[in-house]
């Protein structure tokens, strides 16, 4: 039977769209990114201290004493990993994912209750929206907005939608039928018979739906940080690609914190406001010390008490947030998880901030950052290699782009082995792939060397069905390297130079008679269209610099060995050995 081709047809309508609505998504983009910069800054504005008394405030109100000095304990601990900024970049995406999320699925929740024929429909659709895989969402986002952090609340938004439907629904399709029948024997118009009756009774279920669009739209925002969405989830999607073991638990503990505020806080909204959780908890005496621990003040006191603290709040983030004046330029550099990339794109972070520039770096794979260089979400790339590892994604963009040239000229991609392995061609493994358990290990699936090794490699030298190309990550791959060569067990990895493994591992390239691989490649600057005239200065110190391999692979040693995780220490250390080609970086 021929296969329907619904992935082709998926990706000419979303090609078709990106042309066509255009317009649109630029209004959305600039929309709900303008909202949720703007929340974003209203949440990192006032001090720590400030903000966590206002969350303890809330908890003491909803839930208790014991309740609101958690909460407290929680937030300053947040602090105390350096997650905060990050914290409140990811509070602000979900807040906004789940309020458009609410104002969509609620609506039509009410409608679905109060109609069969629409719920009929309403369902399947429900249906496949909670079974679609939740990277998915994230595909057509990137091409209709671009990388950052519009395409992850879009794609948070239509994730977590669906429970809001469906338990607004529920809540309203339970109500006592007879209450409906008694306010319409009183002559009750159906808008007063809903607003008045159905909703209040059904305010608890209600209730539990929100409190999951907000776990969802959580757990959705961490994943959004495969494509640029910054907070809690790029430090999560780094510490996975680098293997950053104390990075990930760090973000890992601030995302659980805020999910266990924000999930208690909501819940016990929901009783608050239900009249018959009101009912049941009015019969609940507690003595002693449950007094204490659970007592809760009355909602003018407790509204007053966070109104004074909300002021303070505000005028503390105006007093603190001068800026500078618009002097300081905003540059964000993408850059994938390559270790070349990573220790040159921190190094111009480095000197620019040093020349008074304000620099973002955003790690993203190879697609999302070359489609957020199109959309100008993104204004350098500093690692594109080309002709032939990244040149579907160029030749797809090139237009957008602008080439500021190459910076290392001569990078090449091998296959590796052990040093002391009779390997020593690409060639040789045929003849033993039980020698390396028929496995290459990889690196990430988007790279273009997968690409080259799956497609042409291999089939090149006959290495398939007798070996499998492990997808991985190349932190992950470097891990496994590590291990093969302390217990000098027989591997091959995908490799590439400039790198400092070979110079830190025990390992040879295979050499490659046939040029499956292709001749030498280039590492090139690209930047979004416009970035020359935009920043020429910047543009100008770019096109004319260079780097050998006795510059650059002690520069990546300290990057991503000696001070993993700690990026720019690495690089300082680095400069003060090298301080006459960093000035000459920016004469």
């Amino acid at each position: 039977m021929r296969k329907l081709p619904v992935g082709d047809w998926a990706e000419h309508a979303v090609s078709w769209l990106t042309k066509h609505g255009e317009p649109f998504f630029h209004a959305v983009n600039t929309v709900v990114g303008g909202f949720t910069g703007h929340l974003e800054t209203a949440l990192q504005a006032p001090p720590v201290i400030v903000f966590a008394l206002v969350v303890a405030v809330i908890g003491l109100w909803l839930r208790g004493a014991l309740f609101a000095l958690l909460s407290f304990v929680g937030m300053m601990l947040i602090d105390n990993l350096g997650e905060w900024d990050s914290a409140m970049s990811t509070l602000a995406q979900v807040l906004v994912a789940s309020i458009a999320a609410l104002v969509i699925g609620i609506p039509v929740g009410i409608l679905a209750a109060r109609s069969p024929r629409f719920a009929a429909v309403v369902r399947p659709v429900l249906d496949f929206m909670q079974t679609m895989p939740a990277f998915v969402y994230l595909l057509p986002a990137v091409f209709f907005f671009g990388i950052g952090q519009v395409p992850g609340i879009i794609a948070t938004m239509i994730f977590s939608l669906p429970p809001g439907v469906r338990l607004t629904q529920l809540g309203i399709s339970q109500v006592d039928r007879e209450m409906v029948e008694a306010a319409d024997a009183f002559g009750t118009p159906p808008a007063r018979t809903l607003l008045r009756v159905q909703l209040p009774l059904a305010l608890g279920t209600i209730m539990a739906g929100v409190n999951q669009v907000i776990m969802l739209s959580l757990s959705m925002v961490v994943i959004s940080g495969m494509v640029g969405a910054q907070g809690l989830g790029t430090e999560v999607f780094g510490a996975i690609t680098q293997l950053d073991i104390a990075g990930g638990v760090d973000a890992g503990l601030a995302v659980v914190i805020l999910a266990i505020t924000l999930d208690r806080l909501t819940g016990a909204l929901g009783e608050r406001l239900s009249p018959v959780a009101r009912r049941k908890q009015a019969g609940v005496h507690a003595s002693g010390w449950e007094t204490v621990l659970h007592y809760r003040p009355r909602p003018v006191f407790a509204l007053s008490g966070l109104v004074v603290l909300v002021l303070l709040a505000t005028g503390l983030g105006i007093a603190g947030s001068g800026g500078d004046g618009g002097k300081s330029k905003n540059i964000t550099i993408g850059y994938i998880p390559w270790d070349e990339d990573v220790a040159i794109s921190n190094l111009w972070k480095y000197q620019l901030e040093k020349k008074g520039y304000k620099v973002r770096l955003e790690q993203v794979d190879a697609g999302p950052l070359y489609a957020g260089l199109a959309n100008k979400n993104v204004d350098l790339f500093l690692d594109s290699w080309l002709p032939a590892t990244h040149a579907d994604y160029y030749n797809k963009y090139k237009d957008k782009l602008e080439n500021l040239g190459p910076w290392y000229d001569n990078a090449s991609m091998q296959l590796a082995v052990l040093k002391n392995d009779p390997a020593n061609s690409v060639q040789d493994l045929a003849n033993d792939p039980g020698r390396y358990k028929g496995r290459i290990v990889g690196i990430e699936p988007s790279a273009g060397e997968m690409k080259i090794v799956k497609n042409k490699v291999m089939p090149q030298y006959g290495l398939d069905g007798k070996f499998n190309l492990v997808q991985s990550s190349t932190p992950a791959m470097l891990a496994e390297l590590t291990r093969a060569s302390n217990s000098n067990t027989p591997i091959v990895v995908t490799l590439w130079k400039p790198h400092w493994a070979y110079s830190k591992f025990p390992i040879k390239p295979l050499a490659d008679p046939k040029v499956a691989f292709g001749n030498a490649e280039k590492s090139y600057m690209l930047a979004r269209k416009g970035f020359g005239g935009d920043s020429p200065e910047v543009a100008g110190w770019l096109k004319k610099f260079k780097m050998t391999d006795q510059q650059l692979f002690p520069l990546e040693d300290l990057v991503m060995n000696k001070y993993k995780g700690r990026e720019q220490e690495g690089v300082k250390e680095w400069v003060k050995s090298n301080q006459g080609f960093v000035d000459k970086m920016t004469s």
